[in-house]
């Protein structure tokens, strides 16, 4: 009887110890990422991981954040991102800034490969957040066929294929593709069901930059959607938009599309950023065939052909990417005109004294070209679309921005500021969306996509993966005018339970993990 009551006491007395912590979020409104209200909690973390979650009584901590007013999130998780720089920027300070805590990059079809080498090599990096990859399609295409148009040999598919299982094997989240970019354009339909089926087998994703995001989008996301049914693979349209004057207001289109494949059953999604303007290459307004097989200053210098492709560069001014309008069209990275950064190609042509005609602009848009290309910015979108593309529930948040560094080039803005702005801008000012409806689209919903249940949630013995950031003040500040500016109101980011941003300000260290598919 003595051992017994010397048992229980000592039991009482061990559930009576002030439970420990390494760090205490206290008295803030927890959003757990699943579309629900916040409410005010408090959240421990110990290690790598969130240990409590209620309303602490008596604890001790080694750090302790009184987070009152304030909102407690899961970390964003960017479903595109271009993480080209991670080995220049390991710490993607533009990105963490922002409270991403989780990137997928290789998208629009384009992919370090191989894939295992290089995510091998990011193992061995200090990096900021999370990363996650896709294998690109056209990264494939380009090794086995290069920029040519033609379809593969049975061999050759063969081979491709074994690439993306490869890559599926080696932690690939699924395959991207760039289908309005060489030389996924001149991959027929078959090609990319094909890959894409070694992808679904694998449990991947298929994630498409559209064959035509301007005159021809509703096409392409017949397309994508036909692919989803195919290749039985869940799909998402990245970047969704309809750009160019004339197709504002087809999202009503896309959307019924998406709604009308759901229904039935098949799994197509959606991911934006919230901009309306675009950034790729100068050369999306040249005809692919132009630019096929790497002969584009041979076609040029063939006056026949110039015509050609002087025609198909003016009727992309005016009917598609260009907006209509040559003031539409911002450089924002130009190696072999540094002036020019910022600028538009209307600014350039009046810079050497010509006028300022569309035909004028082909002329220019060749010229950059055989320069070696400019990064470029379409401003040729609605606000209107970009609003109702954000409030379909199917609709995650992605950047598409590509790492950047202050003082280098002129990126779009949105590499600095597209989740503060969602909920600066278009939750508290717009009201477009509300805070738990847009903290879902950035965090639970993409972690869903991704099949990951121990990331993009805040619930016991999940990772601590934690934004926390206040709503009243959070917002971008990162414009088009002057892009190099971090948001401001994010107050603290964790990664994986250590701080990447404390008080406002960035550690200037590392604590993400490559984060692999089927290797969890």
């Amino acid at each position: 009887m003595k051992n017994i009551l010397t048992i229980i006491l000592s039991f009482l007395a061990f559930a009576c110890q002030s439970p420990k912590f390494d760090l205490v979020i206290q008295n803030g409104t927890v959003y757990t990422g699943d579309g629900s209200e916040g409410q005010i909690m408090d959240l421990g973390i110990s290690g790598d991981r969130i240990t409590f979650l209620g309303k602490l009584g008596s604890f001790e901590s080694k750090e302790i954040i009184d987070a009152t007013g304030l909102a407690v999130a899961p970390g964003f998780i960017d479903m595109h991102t271009h993480l080209e720089p991670i080995l220049e920027m390991p710490l993607a300070e533009s990105l963490v800034r922002q409270g991403v805590t989780l990137s997928l990059g290789g998208p629009d079809g384009n992919s370090p490969l191989p894939l295992d080498t290089f995510l091998d090599t990011l193992d061995q990096m200090e990096i900021g957040p999370n990363l996650a990859y896709l294998v690109g399609h056209n990264s494939i295409r380009r090794a086995y066929l290069g920029n040519v148009d033609r379809e593969p040999t049975a061999t050759e598919l063969e081979a491709m294929k074994a690439e993306v299982e490869k890559a599926m094997d080696a932690g690939a989240f699924g395959i991207s593709t760039g289908l309005k970019y060489l030389p996924g354009t001149f991959a027929k339909l078959d090609e990319v069901i094909a890959l894409s089926k070694v992808a679904a087998a694998k449990g991947g994703i298929y994630t498409s930059h559209l064959r035509e995001e301007g005159l021809g989008l509703i096409e392409a996301v017949q397309e994508a959607i036909q692919i989803s049914r195919d290749a039985q693979i869940p799909v998402v349209l990245t970047h969704h938009k309809a750009i160019g004057v004339k197709m504002w207001g087809a999202s009503k289109k896309t959307l019924a599309l998406v709604d009308s494949a759901r229904q039935l059953d098949l799994d197509i999604m959606m991911d934006q950023y919230p901009y309306t303007a675009s950034h790729t290459g100068i050369s999306v307004l040249i005809p692919s065939w132009a630019l096929e097989g790497g002969k584009f200053e041979e076609r040029v210098n063939n006056p026949a052909l110039k015509d050609s492709i002087k025609s198909g560069i003016v009727f992309a001014i005016l009917n598609d990417r260009g907006g209509s309008d040559l003031k539409r069209i911002q450089f924002s990275t130009v190696q072999w005109d540094r002036s020019l950064e910022g600028q538009t190609l209307y600014d350039w042509i009046v810079r050497e004294g010509e006028e300022p005609t569309v035909e004028n602009g082909a002329e220019y848009v060749i010229q950059a070209q055989l320069n070696g290309g400019t990064g470029t910015i379409y401003h040729a979108m609605d606000e209107t679309d970009v609003e109702r593309i954000m409030q379909h529930p199917m609709t995650m948040i992605g950047s598409d921005g590509r790492l950047s560094r202050p003082g280098q080039g002129h990126p779009h803005p949105r590499a600095y500021g597209t989740f503060p702005r969602v909920l600066g801008h278009y939750v508290r000012e717009k009201k477009i969306l509300d805070l738990p409806t847009a903290i879902h689209k950035m965090t639970g919903l993409s972690a869903k996509r991704l099949g990951l249940e121990d990331r993009g949630i805040i619930k016991q013995g999940v990772f601590a993966d934690i934004c926390i950031f206040n709503p009243e003040t959070v917002i971008d500040q990162a414009t088009f005018i002057n892009p190099h500016q971090y948001p401001i109101g994010i107050e603290y980011v964790i990664v994986n339970g250590q701080f990447a941003v404390k008080e406002g300000e960035f550690q200037q260290k590392g604590y993400g993990r490559i984060i692999r598919k089927n290797r969890l």
